[in-house]
């Protein structure tokens, strides 16, 4: 009984170790073509300036088409606020039947300055996105510089 665990035991530790030893001669192929089988590329860095150059270029216009985007998402987004305190306004009006009551007048001075705060606030939104942009901009002119 005793000889019957050990030669079971001694086989499960002999998978284990041919599994073990297949893996490890898998990464090391794996990793042995990944950095050797192109050594002609290692060799020549001219091509990968010209591609990191036309990278540069596509990541600067992708980040002025999407700078472009959120100016006017932004921009959407601050008609929306204004509409809807119109409506606000105008939904009071009628509830208090142009009495000129101080809900009334409330409703109005609210909705100016709802209106003012969401011009500010897009405004100074969309002078962070074009900051952004120009940092991104500049970034990448740098890295290009670089190489």
């Amino acid at each position: 009984m005793k000889l019957n665990f050990f030669t079971k035991q001694l086989s499960i530790f002999g998978r284990f170790l041919a599994t073990g030893l297949l893996c490890l001669l898998v990464m090391i192929s794996a990793w042995q073509g990944a950095f050797f089988s192109h050594t002609s590329a290692l060799a020549d860095s001219t091509s990968n300036l010209i591609a990191s150059a036309d990278l540069g270029d596509k990541v600067k216009e992708k980040t002025s088409e999407d700078a472009g985007r959120a100016k006017g998402f932004i921009r959407d987004t601050a008609d929306r606020v204004e509409q809807t305190a119109k409506k606000n306004a105008a939904r009071i009006d009628q509830a208090t039947d142009d009495n000129g009551s101080f809900v009334e007048r409330r409703a109005y001075r609210d909705t100016a300055r709802i209106e003012k705060r969401a011009e500010e606030d897009a405004d100074r939104t969309q002078k962070a996105v074009d900051k952004t942009k120009n940092v991104v901009k500049r970034t990448v002119d740098n890295i290009k510089d670089a190489f």
